[in-house]
């Protein structure tokens, strides 16, 4: 099985690049839907949240109010500091037993762990190949606005507390520019996987090489 990691900026256009991986039978790990399941009343991750932010954090119905954390974390350096340190090794804890359990069952090709964070949480070395995807900085920022319905301020805030576009595609095994419409994204999409399946050719031939 090839592990790939899609990664890039919020706002950057992942989501679509991820919808084309997942028609063509690629199996994707969403690092922001394992968050939200992690964050859930009574886990772990929700009562450390809790003790650190206090109770203002949660709505009436005890769920954390993400939008209220969000814009605690990405207005208080140490605030999300202690939030990453919290979420990325039990996303990844997660992502790898879906990786062993995929494997054992050896009907997945591809995985494709989609986490906007995996460069700056220092994972990109766990992957077989990482495909970087990003845009141009005006597009993000409206993207980001019309996305969250936030100013242009506090889109810039967010992005701006993350690592720079230039400096994610040095990591790149492939890169996909969404500043164009959905068609061109979708077709530079089209071409990544058809390079992935090769890849996955030959991991499967350098394993069987192995044995």
């Amino acid at each position: 099985m090839l592990i790939v990691a899609l990664t890039g900026g919020i706002a950057s256009g992942k989501s679509v690049v991820a919808d084309v991986l997942a028609r063509h039978g690629c199996t994707i790990h969403s690092a922001d839907q394992t968050a939200r399941r992690l964050m859930e009343p009574g886990r772990p991750a929700w009562e450390k949240v809790v003790a650190r932010f206090g109770r203002k954090i949660l709505r009436p119905d005890q769920t954390i109010d993400r939008p209220g954390l969000a814009r605690i974390i990405f207005n208080d350096e140490e605030a999300r500091a202690f939030l990453n340190r919290l979420i990325h090794p039990l996303v990844l804890e997660e992502k790898r037993e879906a990786i062993e359990r995929l494997a054992k069952e050896g009907r997945v090709k591809i995985f494709v762990s989609e986490a906007a964070l995996t460069i700056e949480a220092g994972f990109a070395g766990y992957f077989d190949k990482i495909i970087v995807v990003y845009c141009r900085p005006e597009i993000q920022i409206q993207r980001l606005m019309e996305r969250d319905h936030i100013e242009r301020v506090e889109a810039l805030k967010k992005i701006q507390a993350q690592m720079p576009a230039e400096e994610k595609r040095k990591f790149a095994d492939y890169i996909v520019d969404t500043s164009g419409t959905i068609e061109e994204t979708v077709r530079q999409a089209e071409g990544v996987y058809q390079d992935l399946l090769k890849d996955y050719e030959k991991k499967n031939s350098a394993v069987r090489e192995e044995k």
